[in-house]
């Protein structure tokens, strides 16, 4: 009786032994294919994160612009406001083209490409009224007329800041349709 329940635990051993060696190879390919998963969320995560990123920059720097440009309007030049020395391109007087796409760069952060912005603003002094109506709803007091010196940035005129930016996944999530295409727009009266 003991010589048979010793042979049956040494069977039993042999045959876990086996078992186990089978199982090695079945396990590597688990953790790999676990693996594989858990780097897809922590790249998406990483990625998708970024993409909300440059979103929320282009939102804000679009409403930081216009707000810049709506303070130096056409009448700034007659206070102490629209001195070179606060300008984003070094000039004073009035808000351009130019002042806002410096000003745009210059708070762009080094992980945004700002090379890629397709800014556009009008009611600015080197570009015209923004198209549809001269003024918001409620402001009534744009008078662009060559009485007043014809200028789409007097008080009360409207200017608008558009940014378009073709963004492009770090980690390739689509292939080759990676790319995303982000635009924001701000409007704002001017006040002076």
């Amino acid at each position: 009786m003991v010589q048979r329940t010793q042979d049956l635990n040494f069977s039993t051993r042999r045959n876990a032994t086996i078992s186990r060696k089978n199982q090695r190879g079945a396990t590597l390919f688990e953790y790999a294919l676990v693996f594989m998963i858990f780097l897809g969320l922590i790249f998406g995560i990483s990625g998708f994160g970024h993409a909300l990123f440059v979103y929320h920059h282009l939102d804000h720097v679009t409403k930081e612009a216009t707000r810049y440009a709506s303070v130096r309007g056409a009448t700034c030049a007659n206070d102490s406001s629209c001195v070179a020395s606060n300008s984003a391109s070094g000039t004073a007087g009035p808000t351009n083209q130019a002042d806002v796409t410096a000003y745009i760069d210059n708070i762009t952060p080094q992980s945004i490409d700002y090379t890629k912005f397709a800014i556009t603003s009008c009611g600015v002094s080197d570009k015209g009224m923004c198209s549809g109506s001269t003024t918001l709803s409620n402001s009534g007091n744009c008078d662009p007329s060559p009485s007043s010196g014809g200028l789409a940035n007097n008080p009360g005129c409207i200017v608008s800041v558009t940014i378009q930016y073709p963004y492009t996944f770090v980690f390739p999530v689509f292939g080759a349709a990676g790319t995303v295409n982000m635009s924001s727009t701000s409007q704002l009266i001017i006040l002076h």
